[in-house]
């Protein structure tokens, strides 16, 4: 299979689609093999993805996608006691980046993906529609009742505002 282009795609997206991964997972480890598992997919369809008007945000897909099966596969995994343990005590958190980071991680898989498209890759509710394969109402909707859930995690910083 030759390169035609992936080298260079994976120069310039890799440490982007990290940053994402790291983001929606929390763990650096499986954020690393969930971009190397999404990369592989992209390799494998390459010559039609390299076609694309966007081929980032098919891989920004990919690894939202894989992200979320992780999510599902590792709920499946801990006891709902194990789940809430697995989030630390909020009057430890070293700051409120921490806390933030803590409350967004404990969102359910899809409105942590809108969350993190929306407000941190700085994407329009349309090309988060586009890269979560929905409808822009259901990205306003699930940004809606992330940042409601998001509120009542934080009523402190909420205060202090």
């Amino acid at each position: 299979m030759g390169d035609d282009g992936f080298a260079a795609f994976v120069a310039a997206e890799s440490a982007r689609l990290g940053r994402v991964a790291l983001l929606l997972t929390g763990d650096p480890v499986a954020a690393e093999d969930i971009v190397q598992t999404s990369l592989v997919r992209v390799l494998e369809r390459w010559p039609r993805v390299s076609r694309m008007d966007n081929p980032g945000g098919y891989a920004t897909r990919i690894v939202v996608n894989e992200a979320r099966g992780q999510h599902r596969r590792a709920r499946r995994d801990l006891s709902a006691a194990g789940r809430v343990e697995a989030f630390g005590d909020p009057a430890d958190a070293w700051s409120q980046r921490a806390d933030l980071s803590v409350a967004v991680l404990s969102l359910p898989p899809r409105q942590r993906a809108v969350i993190v498209l929306r407000f941190y890759l700085d994407l329009s509710e349309r090309e988060v529609a586009a890269t979560l394969g929905c409808r822009p109402g259901t990205v306003k909707s699930q940004t809606s009742k992330a940042l409601a859930k998001l509120r009542a995690l934080l009523p402190a910083h909420e205060e202090a505002r």
